[in-house]
């Protein structure tokens, strides 16, 4: 398979883990890196270390991607609008950790307006869960009155959060899971969040884009890649905690 540029799209083995570099991605569509392979734990694992994720439908075979420019927030840096902020002092909703993988998942693949079915098939659906089963995808809910209106999900590898998707069922609820998780990751020490792709709701949140080569140098920092170097040998690879708490730490906004 090739683009336009007679680029060539990499067919994998599914019987042996292994991606090209990401510089070899398709420009058109833009990211676009390999075809085939599997949603094993083991795949995913090593794709997202690489800064490469899966993305496809349905009628489509496994489709991994690493696009440039990379849409990213820096969660020790960004600062929240300030009606955002206010709806956070107004505490309009209660935020939890991993209390509703499952209806996050699915509240994320339900249909939208704008868009015709859901990148999260049945497939990736079960890859999901069984990530969230071995403690490296985690949610974000948010409440109102007992009902969960909104939140988001993702991989944690390392110090990197990988944001996966987000929905929301009354106003704000998914922004407010968002700052819930800066706040979070940042004060686990985290430097990265990977948000893939930019669209307007994620710039009006403070996302920012990079380049895919300032992604990875940022990606390799939070991965803690130089801790397999010689001079460190022994040094613990950094990451966030395997179980997360139930509940946001208190003192997150206490200076907002």
């Amino acid at each position: 398979m090739t683009s336009s540029t007679d680029e060539i799209l990499t067919l994998l083995d599914p019987d042996n883990i292994a991606f090209p570099e990401t510089s070899k991605a398709l420009d058109d569509p833009n990211g676009l890196l390999a075809v085939g392979g599997d949603l094993t734990p083991e795949w995913l694992l090593a794709a997202y270390r690489k800064g490469i994720f899966p993305w496809f439908s349905d009628d489509q075979p496994i489709l991994w991607w690493s696009p440039s420019p990379r849409c990213v927030v820096r969660p020790q840096s960004l600062v929240f609008s300030r009606s955002l902020r206010k709806v956070i002092r107004q505490a309009r909703y209660q935020v939890t950790f991993d209390q509703a993988f499952e209806a996050v998942l699915d509240g994320c693949a339900a249909p939208r307006a704008s868009e015709s079915g859901t990148w999260i098939t049945d497939d990736m659906r079960e890859a999901y869960l069984d990530m969230h089963q071995l403690g490296y995808a985690h949610s974000v809910e948010t409440w109102s009155n007992g009902e969960l209106v909104g939140g988001l999900y993702g991989l944690a590898i390392g110090k990197v959060f990988f944001g996966e998707s987000m929905f929301h069922r009354a106003t704000d609820a998914s922004k407010v899971a968002f700052a819930y998780l800066v706040r979070q990751v940042a004060h686990w020490g985290g430097q990265l969040i990977d948000c893939q792709v930019s669209n307007p709701h994620l710039a009006s949140l403070g996302a920012e884009e990079m380049s895919r080569a300032d992604f990875e140098s940022l990606l390799r920092t939070g991965l803690g890649d130089s801790a397999n170097s010689a001079d460190t040998e022994g040094t613990q690879e950094p990451e966030f905690p395997h179980l997360w708490p139930s509940s946001p730490s208190p003192e997150l906004f206490e200076s907002m």
